[in-house]
Order: C-alpha cells, then structure tokens, then sequence
C-alpha cells in the first residue's frame, strides 16, 4: 500500500489540470497539436509575438503543466501557496517579437498519455521536447527560418538535457540557437533531500520501477551534459531545500558550450526560482537577446 502511495505520488499522469489562459493576458494565440516520434499527441498553445524568434518553454513535472503550478487540489501540504503562471513569462517574451510554444508534457494538463503510461521524470518526455522544436520547424512555415531558444524548467531541463543525447535529437537541430535550464533535478536526489525515509523510498521504488520498466534512481541526464550544442544559461536557487548542489555545479561544469551560471539568493523554497522567472525578465530576455 505504501510503495503504491508514493510511486502515485511521484509518477502518476494527469495530476494538476490546466488553471490559466493566454486570453487572460491579452495574448494572441492558437490551440495546437502535434505528435511525438512514438505517436503520443502533444497539445499546448502557440502564443504569437513574431516570425523569426520562437521560444519553445518545457515545464516542470507531476504537479505542473504547461499553465504553471496551482496549489488547488494538492493536498494539505503545498510547496507554494499562490499559483505560478508561466504566461508571466509568454508575456514578456511575446512583448519582445518572440513567439512561445507552451506544450504539455506526456502525461500532464490535456496531453495523451505515453507509451509508458507514468512520469518518467525526463529520459520519455525527452521525445516530446524534440517534437516541439520539429513542429516549429517543420510543420510551421511561418516559423521555417526561425531561431529557437529552448526555456526549460525543472522535469523540462532534464529532458531537454536527455533530448540532446537522443540520436537524432536536439543535438542536430541546427535551427536551436540557445538554452536556459532552470534548476534541473535528478530524481535520486530529489527524494534523499525530500527527507523521505528510506523504507518508504524502497517500497516506493519498487512499484515505480514495475511502472516505468527502469529504476528512476539509477537514471541520470549528466552523462548527456556534454552533449548540449548551444550556448547555455543555468538557473539554480541556491537556498533550494530539495536539490544537491554539488550536482548542479557538475552540470555546469559539463556544459561545453558558452555559458553562465545564474545563482539565485531567495526564498529556502525550490519553487521560488519557479515563481522568480515569472517575475523577473531582464536575465531570460537578456541571454535570448544575446543568443537567439
């Protein structure tokens, strides 16, 4: 029972429904959808700034979609207490003559189901970070000759990190010009900083790994960090409780591409840095600007 309740907690689709709209913001915009390699449908929104600069943004995991986070319907314990509207973000893009693709992952907001029907915690929704950056390119004529930068957050850095060591992923995707990868998480470390005890970590790994057909904790994005091709921005809230930052530095030290590193002085919540892209454009519009 308990190894049910934590692998449902970790890797069950389908957990925060869609709470925002782009109208709301006075964004132009259309409904999409698309398929991934293996045939799962993908839907979003394209938000419309201009034709030669498009942002493909990938959320974070399990209790997001691409709207954001809502903490209506998580429980008594919330990791945030207000919603976290990545439209915040789409706005100031689009204000700068950048369109935005916001697409929910496999398994999140009203996209299908995977192959694998569970979170996987990036190496599956990997496949869905290269069909966006092929929809915009190549289902898109409008946006045929257009420059891409990828804005990843948490779940969505991870998999954008595993889509570059795809074959015939994001690496050969000449038309992707620049990255921002905020907080990216590997699984085991989530949990050991999580606090959970690890009898429950075992009864839950267990059912998770009957799920998804691997162990999440033997998975890991860093081998593929030297795989990225573009220049690179990393994003780290250094007062995040649930991350191990000595992983976050090796990430950075493994990126062999231009690059910053952005450590954020706020709040002792990982979600802050969620909250604080929303908030603060000048970083993210300051690498596009430079790279895209």
């Amino acid at each position: 029972m308990f190894g049910k309740m934590i692998s449902d907690m970790m890797v069950k689709p389908h957990q925060s429904p869609l709470f925002d709209d782009p109208a709301s913001y006075g964004l132009d915009y259309e409904n999409v959808a698309f398929q991934a390699a293996d045939g799962v449908t993908l839907r979003g929104w394209l938000i419309k700034g201009g034709s030669d600069k498009v942002i493909v943004q990938s959320h974070f995991g399990v209790q997001c979609n691409r709207a954001g986070y809502c903490p209506d319907g998580k429980g008594l314990i919330k990791p945030w207490k207000t919603n976290i509207s990545f439209l915040r973000q789409a706005q100031y893009l689009a204000e700068q003559g950048y369109s935005v693709l916001m697409y929910d992952f496999r398994g999140h907001g009203e996209s299908d189901l995977g192959t694998k029907p569970w979170i996987s915690w990036g190496p599956e929704e990997a496949k869905d970070v290269v069909a966006a950056v092929d929809y915009i390119s190549k289902s898109r004529p409008e946006f045929a000759k257009a420059r891409i930068g990828l804005l990843s957050i948490c779940m969505g850095a991870a998999a954008t990190t595993y889509a570059y060591g795809l074959k015939d992923g994001l690496a050969s995707r000449a038309n992707v010009k620049a990255l921002i990868a905020v907080q990216p998480l590997l699984y085991s470390y989530f949990v050991d900083a999580f606090g959970m005890p690890g009898f429950l970590q075992r009864a839950g790994g267990k059912v998770t790994t009957s799920r998804l057909g691997f162990d999440l904790n033997g998975k890991s994005f860093l081998p593929d960090v030297k795989t990225i091709s573009v220049p690179t921005l990393l994003v780290q809230n250094k007062n995040d409780p649930w991350t191990n930052l000595d992983m976050v530095n090796e990430y950075y030290a493994g990126l062999a591409v231009d690059k910053e590193m952005l450590w954020l002085d706020i709040e002792k919540n990982r979600f802050a840095a969620y909250d604080y892209v929303g908030r603060e454009p000048a970083e993210v519009l300051g690498w596009f600007d430079q790279h895209v």
